[in-house]
């Protein structure tokens, strides 16, 4: 009774086709809850490194002398708490995953930010006619 019961699943597995998906063959299901893969926009990053202290598995490691942001994709669990913590929106969220690799590949970006500059002060000249104006009355 053992042995027909056994035949009639292995039949029905073979006639029936993989119980998984076929990716990237076939694409997978997304919703709004999808956690894909990180962008980094460089120019408004202010290398304040919170994404590097709050990485779990150390998949970020900025130079701020050099300038330069890297992510390990292999290491990267996408988690966002990176996200979260990128006070200046530099980096997010996608929906869409990264097509399969075979070589281990460290993405490093160049941080093109630019500080802006402050307005120049006053000239003292200004100053001084304040305080003059303050002594003759």
């Amino acid at each position: 009774m053992g042995i027909f019961q056994m035949t009639k699943t292995v039949l029905r597995n073979l006639a029936g086709g993989p119980a998984t998906r076929r990716y990237p063959a076939v694409p997978a299901r997304t919703s709004s809850l999808t956690r894909g893969h990180i962008v980094f926009d460089p120019a408004t990053c202010r290398s304040c490194s919170l994404c590097v202290k709050r990485c779990p598995c150390e998949a970020i490691r900025l130079d701020k002398e050099a300038k330069v942001w890297e992510i390990d994709r292999m290491r990267c669990i996408a988690c966002g708490d990176c996200v979260e913590g990128c006070p200046f929106g530099s980096l997010t969220m996608e929906q869409s995953y990264h097509p399969p690799v075979t070589e281990h590949v460290v993405e490093r970006y160049t941080i093109t930010y630019v500080k802006p500059e402050r307005p120049a002060k006053k000239p003292a000249e200004e100053s001084t006619k304040e305080e003059g104006v303050g002594e003759s009355a």
